[in-house]
């Protein structure tokens, strides 16, 4: 190379999404998960991050993106029976309003898979468990905000780890950003 030559750019290397110690799941075997963001909110970005990383992790991504009212969620329920979890993010804080009727629509298009809700839940500083207590009355199975313990959830779903679905809550993370 001379001095008025410049190097060829490199790839940046990324280290392998998820644990790194767990093996991926098999190729030929791809578990479907419904995803979304909740109806009032637009916010599509975290949204496409978490496609991505259950994708390069394993799963089928079925994404409805951003603004996915409870009925549209419903629906691709209907046209997707075999998903393993619908996960909904929500980071305008409006998820218990926008969520409202979730368990009621659960029962009616008889969804047996769990509700995995990730996100800013409340407006404001100030947290309380209101909102958690009010989500998991109406629907949502669990509250995960970290991504790496949704993956491990999914992935005991998958396995078959998990056949029913919880009724209360197994953990609930602390509020972040999904």
């Amino acid at each position: 190379m001379s001095l008025t030559q410049s190097p060829a750019p490199m790839a940046p290397q990324f280290p392998p999404i998820g644990h790194g110690f767990e093996p991926p799941l098999r190729e030929d075997i791809r578990p479907k998960v419904i995803l979304c963001v909740a109806a009032s909110d637009a916010h599509v970005v975290g949204n496409h991050m978490i496609a991505m990383f259950l994708r390069d992790n394993g799963f089928e991504v079925v994404n409805l993106g951003a603004a996915t009212p409870i009925e549209e969620i419903m629906d691709a329920h209907q046209k997707h029976p075999d998903v393993i979890a619908i996960i909904i993010g929500s980071l305008n804080g409006h998820a218990a309003d926008d969520l409202a009727g979730l368990g009621i629509a659960k029962r009616d298009y008889q969804v047996r898979c769990p509700v995995f809700l990730g996100g800013n839940l409340s407006v404001g500083s100030r947290k309380t468990s209101r909102e958690v207590d009010q989500l998991l009355s109406d629907g949502v199975n669990e509250i995960v905000n970290d991504p790496e313990k949704l993956l491990i959830k999914l992935k005991q779903l998958a396995s078959g780890a998990s056949a029913s679905v919880p009724q209360l809550p197994v953990q609930t993370a602390q509020q972040g950003t999904f």
